[in-house]
């Protein structure tokens, strides 16, 4: 299996978004008729995606985090006229609050067919959305050892992007439930240290040859490789539910991974229990979690973990060009994240639609 070489850490990002009805902020089953009105053009960045009530945005290769804001938001605007057309709201949060499982209607497409026969209650309850971010890598063996490593900091990242606390018209008492949803797949959550490329090889060699897989894609850990695109995928996110915060955390990624590729950021490959403890927390409480460090083992809150991890990755951003996307890092530990935002609006109203709508206004507004 070849690694298609990227150079210069590239940007690929994808978002999940909902479709709602503007009438009453339900679900709307809409995805094929939008994507029908989609020009060519645009095909290979407005997708198709698992459930009729989503559709998925993506850039092209981006160099800069400057260069994700352009495409992003170019064609978010477009989809958001389509769908005032059609009288569809798009909304991003990686749960709806209130929209039933049973009433989705999956997208027309034999591989998620496939997918939802094999999981059964698991895929019929999977109407999450979330946030991808590739990073494009020189090779292989760069991939595997900033996989190995970055594994550590991928709570951080859950923490800051939580936007997912309720299910069917109740709190779940978490932060991320689309974390303990998507975790009831097979070969999905926090992987164990891969120690090489070669080791990557041998196992996706091992799945493919036993009939688990038929190709990488079927692997849907919170990091993965992906050879195909020469990239690293961090795949841990909720959607955050403003445009700001997602070129923030767009940018950590791309100055973490960065740092870990280069050796200027070295970490121990540490228990994944104690991965997986601070990734608990970072679903059950977000910023407020414990978080056991990598170096000496402390526990700290979460948010002195994100603050710690930002203030070694500004010379890095400097570099980049993204310094003043990590800039933005203080408002969002000072607000809360969307999962903050919506049990604060939805405790004023008890009213989930005004929940909603008051959350679309911070997407384009975030300060």
């Amino acid at each position: 299996m070849e690694f298609r070489s990227n150079k210069n850490f590239s940007i690929g990002v994808e978002l999940e978004f909902q479709l709602l009805s503007q009438h009453n902020m339900e679900l709307a089953q809409a995805a094929p008729a939008l994507l029908d009105q989609v020009p060519a053009e645009l095909n290979s960045k407005i997708k198709q995606e698992f459930l009729q009530s989503m559709v998925e945005v993506t850039t092209g290769v981006c160099a800069t985090i400057d260069d994700v804001a352009k495409d992003l938001s170019s064609t978010i605007k477009f989809l958001e006229g389509l769908c005032k057309k059609e009288e569809l709201l798009l909304y991003a949060a990686s749960l709806h609050p209130f929209s039933k499982a049973r009433e989705q209607k999956l997208s027309h497409n034999p591989r998620y067919k496939e997918i939802r026969d094999e999981l059964q209650i698991v895929g019929r309850r999977l109407i999450t959305q979330g946030l991808h971010v590739h990073i494009g890598m020189p090779d292989g063996p760069t991939a595997i050892k900033v996989f190995d490593q970055i594994r550590v900091f991928l709570p951080l990242l859950l923490a800051l992007s939580a936007s997912s606390p309720f299910f069917q018209g109740e709190d779940t008492g978490l932060y991320s439930y689309r974390t303990k949803l998507f975790n009831a797949l097979p070969r999905s959550g926090m992987p164990e240290a891969l120690g090489s490329w070669d080791n990557y090889l041998l196992l996706v060699d091992l799945l493919k040859k036993a009939g688990i897989i038929h190709d990488v894609r079927d692997i849907w850990w919170d990091v993965r490789p992906h050879p195909k695109l020469g990239t690293i995928e961090i795949r841990i996110c909720d959607l955050p539910s403003s445009f700001s915060e997602i070129l923030v955390i767009t940018a950590i990624v791309q100055a973490l991974v960065a740092e870990l590729a280069s050796g200027n950021l070295s970490c121990p490959v540490i228990h994944r229990e104690v991965i997986s403890n601070n990734k608990w927390n970072a679903v059950r409480r977000s910023l407020d979690g414990i978080y056991v460090e990598p170096y000496q083992l402390d526990q700290i809150t979460i948010k002195d973990g994100v603050l710690n991890l930002v203030d070694s990755l500004k010379p890095v951003a400097e570099r980049l060009g993204s310094s003043k996307y990590l800039a933005k890092i203080d408002s969002i530990l000072e607000k809360g994240t969307s999962a903050h935002s919506q049990r604060r609006f939805y405790a004023q109203s008890v009213d989930f639609e005004y929940m909603i709508k008051e959350m679309r206004k911070g997407f384009w507004n975030f300060e």
